[in-house]
This record gives C-alpha cells, structure tokens and sequence, in this order.
C-alpha cells in the first residue's frame, strides 16, 4: 500500500483545496449550496481520490482514481473561471496562482497516469 502522504501531487492537491475553500468564504451567501458547495466538492475530491487510490492494491485501481481526480480538477477549473467572470474572484493574482496550481496539477496527474499505464503494459 502507498502512502498518499509522500506525494508532491497530493500536497499540491491539499494545497488547492485549503486555498479554495478560503476564497469561497467571501462568495455570496445565496452561492453557499451552489458555486461554493460545487468548488469545495471539486477541490476536495482530487487529494481524497489520489489518497483512496493509494489505499487500492492494483496498479489499475490506482490509475483509475488518478483519473477520477483529474476530471475533479478540471471541474475546479471551470468553476474558478466561472466565479472569476461572475466576479466572486476579485483578485487576479488570485485566480491566475489557483488556476497555475490547478494546471501544475493536472499534468502531473497526466504523468503519473502515463508512468502507471506504462508499468501495467
């Protein structure tokens, strides 16, 4: 069993997810069960499937967790531009920092997936 604890992935992922849900704190109330829920849902969901994968025995579980927290993070994407546009988000370097981390994070999502699909081959 992996400890999800020892990946810089997961960190990142923690990372985005403590930053997400501090930004959603000033979102207006009538967002709370909507755009905040859906944010925190999103970014919470990428280091909770990375750490249940951890726990799974094959390569293939694992990969597919990997899989799961990357359509999570371009969930988070979306809605971090679409808070921006609503103008939840009214600091740039903001958005610009979530959304690098959310970039950094899905592609080493992408390389780890690789590396797992190369080693099951």
């Amino acid at each position: 069993m992996r400890d999800y604890k020892k990946y810089k992935l997961w960190a990142l992922g923690h990372e985005v997810t403590l930053e997400s849900y501090k930004a959603t704190r000033s979102f207006p109330k009538d967002e709370i069960y909507g755009l905040v829920s859906q944010m925190r849902r999103a970014s919470s969901s990428v280091p909770a499937n990375i750490a249940e994968g951890c726990g799974r025995e094959s390569e293939g579980e694992f990969k597919r967790f990997l899989i799961i927290a990357k359509g999570s993070a371009n969930e988070l994407e979306y809605f971090t531009i679409l808070a921006k546009d609503l103008g939840y988000l009214l600091e740039e370097a903001f958005f610009s920092t979530i959304n690098d981390k959310i970039d950094k994070l899905r592609r080493s999502l992408n390389s780890l997936i690789n590396i797992i699909q190369i080693s099951i081959l």
